[in-house]
C-alpha cells in the first residue's frame, strides 16, 4: 500500500533498527528521497554519504577479523558484495523500510518503495542517522544484526565485479572495461584512489578506496549495479 510520508511517523521504524532516537529529525532526514525534500525538510543525501563510510568501516574491521588468512585480493570482493546496493535493498526490504519512506507523489506512484537504489540509498542514510545519534555502538550494533550472517555464509568469496563486468561485456562483443585513476589523495601511508571504470558504450561509473585494486573492484561493482538496472 502507498503510504503518505505524513502518514507515516519516523518512530514506527524504531523497533526494527533497535534504537529509539533522542534526536528523531535525524530518522525522518534519513526517510526523506530528494523527491519529497523541501527547504523545511531536507533530503537524506548526506546522511548517504557518511553511511556508506561507517557501513564500509564496519564491515571491513569484520572481514579483517573473521578471514585473518586472507589476502587484499580476496576479501576486496566479499567487501564488495557485502556493500553493494542489492545486498543493502535486501536488507532493507527484511526491516520493511520502504514502507516508511517519503516520496514524491509521482515517485511513490512509480514504485518507489520497492526500487533498489531508493531503498539501498535509505538504508545507508538510516545507518548514518544511527551513528549521529547513538554512536558507533547504535550503527554497529544494526549492521552486526543484519550482516553478520551474509559475511559467514559464504565459504568461499564470490566472482569479484571486475570478472562480472568483463564476461558481461565480452557476452555482448565490446572490449574489456578500462580502468582509469582518477585521483589520488591522502597521505602515502593512508592513500585514497579514485577509480574509474568505463565501457566502451560510454557507461561509467567512479568509486574511492585505498588501494587501486579495491577501488576497480567497487567502481566495477557500481558500474554492474547501473548498467543491469539497479536502480528500476
Amino acid at each position: 500500500m502507498t503510504r503518505n510520508a505524513r502518514q507515516t511517523p519516523p518512530r514506527e521504524i524504531e523497533p526494527a533498527l533497535g534504537h529509539r532516537f533522542a534526536r528523531p529529525a535525524l530518522l525522518a532526514e534519513a526517510l526523506t528521497h530528494p523527491s519529497a525534500a523541501s527547504p523545511a525538510r531536507p533530503d537524506n543525501q548526506r546522511l548517504e554519504f557518511l553511511g556508506d563510510r561507517v557501513l564500509g568501516l564496519v564491515i571491513a574491521e569484520a572481514l579483517f577479523a573473521a578471514y585473518p588468512g586472507e589476502s587484499e585480493g580476496t576479501l576486496a570482493p566479499r567487501f564488495n558484495a557485502l556493500v553493494r546496493r542489492e545486498t543493502l535493498a535486501e536488507i532493507a526490504r527484511e526491516i520493511r523500510l520502504g514502507e516508511h519512506l517519503n516520496l514524491g507523489r509521482s515517485e511513490s506512484l512509480s514504485g518507489g518503495r520497492r526500487k533498489v537504489a531508493i531503498l539501498a540509498d535509505a538504508m545507508e542514510a538510516v545507518i548514518a542517522a544511527l551513528y549521529l545519534d547513538g554512536g558507533m555502538p547504535a550503527a554497529r550494533g544494526f549492521i552486526e544484526r543484519h550482516w553478520t550472517t551474509r559475511l559467514q555464509a559464504p565459504a568461499e568469496a564470490p566472482q569479484d565485479a571486475k570478472t562480472r563486468l568483463q564476461e558481461w561485456a565480452q557476452g555482448r562483443g565490446l572490449a574489456p572495461p578500462d580502468y582509469q585513476v582518477l585521483d589520488r589523495t591522502g597521505p602515502d601511508h593512508a592513500p585514497v584512489f579514485t577509480i574509474e571504470a568505463r565501457l566502451a558504450t560510454g557507461e561509467h561509473a567512479t568509486a574511492e578506496a585505498p588501494s587501486k585494486k579495491a577501488a576497480e573492484q567497487a567502481a566495477a561493482a557500481r558500474l554492474l549495479d547501473s548498467i543491469l538496472g539497479a536502480g528500476a
